[in-house]
């Protein structure tokens, strides 16, 4: 890896000079417009609408998206678009309903549309800054195969806009005034079912803002490294490490930046997969020489589960008691000024609803919202503008091998959430078991990385079964498998009957105490990824 000091000093002050702001209205889709911004190179961040307009100014964005949203331009009272956005001087792309409120505000119209559309969609791109050259038909008849979702359409145009794009139901499917740089398409270019949409979005940030491509994977550690430093310091720094990907990588980059000024605290709750508790010591403690004080409590955390069967009450259970152990093993340390957590941006949305506040919280974020104040540590969170994939390539940067840096994502609350009702230190063995076999098996007909999580649930109910010429009646667990880009939205894992047969036979017959396995069809919506 590069040294910091050969790291261009442009680059090194500078990372994120090239910046885009995301207004949020409300749209399912943020997230993913922040994250294909940056997948092109550009560091970009959101903000709420109606967010204060000096915080609007500060940012000094090159660019400004302005994104979906379910309302109607209409309303009485709609989300509007802060007047400093047009006063900025700078390009201006609006999406859907973003779109919708720019040429409303700018003095065109918006109407109820009689066709409303929801999906695939064909759109005809006229001669366009945004647009120009980019095709899915052939060269006689230009198309853009795009993704829909919208009730209303733009009726008429604002003054200086012409029309950049239409379709059956959308004569205004995307206007432009290239003179000042205000751009709005009714269709979405950030999801993958628009099969140019990353071409617009580099189009946008990189040909129309003039924005470079310096938010890269290298940059970015070289960056963080130098910010650590010059934060910490020579203090000493305290990490709580979970063996999760983001305390993972973490760990790995304050121990690049300030080597053993950094101490870990390894809290193995028993609710981990199986043997992770040593695996974890055997990477970090004698692999990578990093200083690693590990406390056994599973007895404790057992204990404070019992009865409890209510799963975000077993949620605060696990994440209150956490800190208290995580806690009282810092007091046994001197001299610690910093905390470490492993933070990562899509926390800091969810945990404050959604994109900006204005959603309901689905899940709690154990490690978002502030010290015990007893600890009188000062924090430092080195991945928080970061989102999961930027990390897992930050940790191939940084050298952690990559099962580690790609492994499938696992609750904060560990097995807590896995374990369907009481949690009870026999039912976390049986499904230990389980899902271990699951995943070796996953792997070794390589279809780990062709899921994107994949685990086994415990269900706390008998089932009848027959083994040799015996009865028995025994648990059940539940194989569960899916497919994603984003976690957002998933489909359940088409994997080989084959392949489900043989890891139902080998978990029912090497795990006493399991009699039944059944796999989990349902997609995300209407349910959730985990079961808990």
């Amino acid at each position: 890896m590069t040294q910091v000091s050969d790291l261009p000093i442009a680059i090194q002050d500078n990372i994120q000079k090239y910046r885009v702001l995301i207004l949020d209205f409300g749209g399912q889709y943020t997230q993913l417009i922040a994250r294909r911004i940056r997948e092109a190179g550009v560091y970009s961040e959101i903000y709420p609408w109606d967010a204060a307009e000096a915080a609007l100014v500060d940012f000094e964005p090159a660019g400004i998206v302005l994104s979906g949203g379910p309302e109607s331009v209409n309303l009485e009272d709609p989300p509007r678009v802060s007047q400093v956005v047009f006063d900025l001087g700078v390009p201006v792309l609006g999406i859907c309903y973003g779109m919708q409120a720019m040429a409303a505000q700018l003095g065109g119209s918006v109407e109820a549309s009689a066709h409303r559309e929801f999906g695939y969609a064909e759109i005809t791109p006229l001669d366009s800054e945004l647009l120009n050259g980019l095709n899915d038909g052939d060269a006689s008849t230009p198309i853009l195969e795009v993704w829909m979702s919208h009730g209303d359409r733009v009726n008429s145009l604002p003054a200086g806009f012409s029309v950049a794009a239409t379709s059956v139901n959308s004569p205004l499917a995307a206007m432009e005034d290239a003179d000042r740089k205000y751009y709005g398409v009714q269709f979405h270019p950030e999801v993958t079912h628009t099969s140019q949409g990353q071409a617009i979005i580099n189009r946008f940030i990189h040909d129309i803002c003039g924005c470079r491509g310096d938010w890269t994977p290298e940059n970015i550690v070289l960056s963080s490294i130098k910010t650590i430093r010059e934060k910490v310091g020579d203090d000493r720094v305290l990490l709580g490490l979970s063996g999760g990907v983001d305390s993972s990588v973490v760990a790995a980059l304050l121990h690049e930046a300030i080597g053993d000024q950094l101490t870990c605290v390894f809290v193995d709750h028993g609710l981990l997969r199986y043997n992770e508790g040593d695996q974890v010591m055997d990477t970090f403690s004698k692999h990578m020489q990093i200083n690693v004080k590990r406390v056994d409590v599973a007895d404790q955390f057992f204990a404070a589960l019992k009865g409890i069967v209510d799963p975000e009450v077993k949620r605060k259970v696990i994440g209150r008691l956490f800190i208290e152990v995580f806690d009282e093993a810092s007091q046994e340390l001197n001299d610690i000024k910093w905390l470490a957590q492993g933070t990562i941006y899509p926390d800091v949305i969810e945990s404050a609803g959604a994109a900006t506040g204005k959603a309901h919280v689905i899940k709690s974020h154990h490690n978002v919202g502030g010290l015990p104040e007893k600890m009188r540590m000062k924090l430092v969170e080195p991945l928080r503008e970061l989102f999961k994939d930027e990390v897992r390539k930050i940790g191939l940067e940084l050298g952690l091998p990559r099962e580690m840096v790609y492994r499938h994502p696992f609750p904060g609350p560990g097995l807590g959430v896995r374990v369907l009702g009481e949690v009870r230190p026999e039912y976390v063995s049986l499904l230990q078991l389980a899902d271990d076999i699951f995943i070796q098996e996953l792997r070794e007909y390589d279809l780990y990385d062709k899921t994107s999580q994949a685990f086994a649930v415990f269900l706390p109910v008998k089932s009848v079964g027959v083994m040799g010429d015996g009865r028995k009646y025994d648990f059940v667990v539940a194989l569960r498998a899916v497919e994603t880009i984003d976690f957002m939205t998933a489909r359940w894992a088409r994997l080989p009957y084959e392949f489900l047969e043989h890891v139902s036979l080998r978990i029912i017959n090497e795990v006493d105490g399991i009699s039944r396995v059944t796999y989990d069809i349902s997609g995300k919506p209407p349910a959730t990824i985990e079961w808990e």
